[in-house]
């Protein structure tokens, strides 16, 4: 069980690494409950609309809400976001993925270093 950073996304939907896409293929097939937060489809949907269009960014956003569950902002959320961002003085999108991850007590699977400045979170990487 993971929560799932955009950055991971971007290499399994971008990577012209053939390793690392086998690599996140894997931690994806191992993982039975994947989470991302919907500032994540947000990020996936708006890059996806501008490489390859709005048919591929809603096709990959379906996806992702059914082999994701995607965390909603609520008020709890939107706290706990803030409170790491004015510690941590991070982007408020990373800030919210870090929040959902520490609030479902899971670790981040990313390579951002505003994320993995965190403290109160566990990061993974491929």
């Amino acid at each position: 069980m993971s929560v799932y950073d955009t950055r991971f996304l971007i290499e399994y939907f971008y990577s012209a690494d053939n390793k690392v896409l086998q690599k996140a293929k894997l931690f994806l097939r191992r993982d039975n409950n994947k989470y991302i937060s919907a500032v994540v489809l947000h990020e996936v949907y708006n890059l996806t609309l501008a490489k390859e269009g709005r048919q591929t960014a809603k096709l990959r956003s379906n996806i992702l809400e059914k082999e994701f569950k995607v965390v909603n902002v609520d008020a709890e959320l939107a706290v706990a976001s803030a409170e790491l961002r004015y510690k941590y003085r991070v982007p408020m999108a990373d800030s919210i993925i870090a929040a959902t991850a520490q609030i479902l007590r899971l670790p981040c699977v990313t390579d951002d270093p505003h994320i993995a400045s965190i403290k109160e979170i566990q990061t993974v990487w491929l």
